[in-house]
C-alpha cells in the first residue's frame, strides 16, 4: 500500500526531535502549569523573547493558586513588554476557573482544558499532549507551514477549513504513545528548520526525502496565505510631562487597545491646545523625536514632546510616577519604548 508523504513523518520526526530539541525550561519540567503559561506567552512571540519573562513569572507566580490571587497591577507589570495583554488577563481568569471549577487541580481532559479562558484548540492540544500525553494535534502556524510543504498543499492556511483539514490529517498519524514528542517536533521543525521567512533548511529536515514541496522545488511558494488587510495608520502626539523627578501617566480605558495599562498622555494629531484643555500649565516644551509602533490592525506614528510642568494637579485617572514606581508598579507598554531614553534621563537613571 502506498503511503502519503505525511504518513511517513512520525518516526523520523520523533527521532529528529529527540536529537535536536532546544533545551527550554518548560520542556525540562513539563507540568501542566508550566506548559500552559509558556504556550500563552509564546503566542505571537518568539522563544528568545519569552525566556526571561517566563523565568521571572515562575519565580514570582509558581502555582495556579498564586496566579489566581495576584493583583492585576502586578500581573500587568510582570507582563510588561510581552504585548497582547489580554493574554495575561485570560491567564488569570483561567487560573480562577481552575480554582473554582476544578478544585485547584489543572484539568486533565482535553475538553476541560479547552474550556479555560483564553485557551483555543492549539493551546489545548499542546497542553493535553505535552503535559498528559493525550494524542490530540496542536495546529499552529508552524505546523500548518510544515504540513502544507510536506503535502505541497496549496490550500490557504488562513482559512478555518484548512486548519480543520490539517488537524484531521494529523489525528490519523499522531503516535498514541509519543504524542508529546510528535507535537513538539512539528512545532520545533517549523520554528528552526522549515522557516517562515527566507529559505527553509531542507538538508536538516527529517522529511527531506518525501517532502513534496522540496522535491518539486516549491518551498518558496508554500504555504499559501491570503494577504492581510492594510493596517490603519494613526498620527499621534505624545506628551512626556515632568515635574520634580516624576513623569505623568494616565490609565487607558478598561476595554480596547492596551486596555487598562498606563501610558504617557497622547492624542491624535494635530494636538493643538491639548495641554491647556487638560488644565496643565507648562514652563517649556521640547520636541524630542518620533517613534513608531505596529499593532495587529493599527500603526501608531508618534511625535513626542518633553514638557516641564508647573501644575501639580492632574486630570482624573492620571498619576505622577517617580523612578521607583515606574520600575516596580506601573506597566507602560512597549509602544512608547522609543521615548524611554528621554524618560530615564529626566528621572535620573543616568
Amino acid at each position: 500500500m502506498t503511503t502519503t508523504p505525511l504518513e511517513q513523518l512520525p518516526i523520523p520526526l520523533v527521532e529528529w526531535f529527540a536529537e535536536n530539541a532546544r533545551v527550554l525550561p518548560w520542556r525540562s519540567d513539563p507540568t501542566p502549569y508550566h506548559v500552559w503559561v509558556s504556550e500563552i506567552m509564546l503566542q505571537q512571540t518568539r522563544v528568545a523573547a519569552v525566556l526571561g519573562y517566563y523565568r521571572r513569572f515562575m519565580d514570582e507566580v509558581p502555582t495556579v493558586a498564586e496566579l489566581a490571587i495576584l493583583p492585576e497591577e502586578r500581573l500587568m507589570k510582570l507582563w510588561q513588554g510581552l504585548g497582547y495583554y489580554n493574554r495575561a488577563r485570560n491567564l488569570q481568569k483561567a487560573a480562577r476557573q481552575i480554582m473554582d471549577e476544578f478544585g485547584g487541580v489543572f484539568p486533565q481532559r482535553y475538553e476541560d482544558i479547552r474550556s479555560l479562558s483564553g485557551v483555543g484548540d492549539y493551546t489545548a492540544g499542546a497542553i493535553a499532549s505535552i503535559a498528559f500525553g493525550i494524542p490530540v494535534p496542536a495546529v499552529d502556524g508552524n505546523v500548518l507551514r510544515v504540513v502544507s510543504r510536506i503535502n505541497a498543499d496549496e490550500s490557504d492556511i488562513s482559512l478555518t477549513s484548512t486548519k480543520e483539514q490539517v488537524r484531521a490529517q494529523l489525528e490519523q498519524i499522531i503516535p498514541v504513545q509519543d504524542a508529546s514528542r510528535f507535537n513538539q517536533g512539528l512545532m520545533e521543525l517549523g520554528a528552526t528548520v522549515c522557516l517562515p521567512n527566507g529559505a527553509p533548511l531542507c538538508e536538516q529536515c527529517p522529511a527531506k526525502g518525501f517532502c513534496r514541496a522540496r522535491l518539486t522545488e516549491r518551498t518558496d511558494s508554500l504555504p499559501v496565505k491570503a494577504q492581510k488587510k492594510k493596517r490603519r495608520v494613526e498620527e499621534r502626539v505624545v506628551f512626556l510631562l515632568f515635574r520634580d523627578g516624576q513623569v505623568a501617566l494616565r490609565r487607558r480605558p478598561g476595554k480596547g487597545l492596551l486596555a487598562g495599562l498606563w501610558e504617557f498622555p497622547n492624542e491624535l494629531a494635530p494636538a493643538a491646545n491639548t495641554l491647556s484643555q487638560w488644565g496643565i500649565d507648562t514652563q517649556d516644551s521640547t520636541l524630542i523625536g518620533t517613534g513608531k509602533h505596529i499593532f495587529t490592525h493599527v500603526e501608531w506614528r508618534m511625535t513626542a514632546y518633553a514638557v516641564q510642568v508647573e501644575t501639580q494637579e492632574l486630570p482624573e485617572g492620571w498619576v505622577w510616577a517617580d523612578r521607583s514606581e515606574l520600575e516596580r508598579q506601573y506597566a507602560v507598554p512597549n509602544a512608547f519604548r522609543s521615548f524611554e531614553k528621554t524618560v530615564k534621563e529626566r528621572l535620573g537613571y543616568f
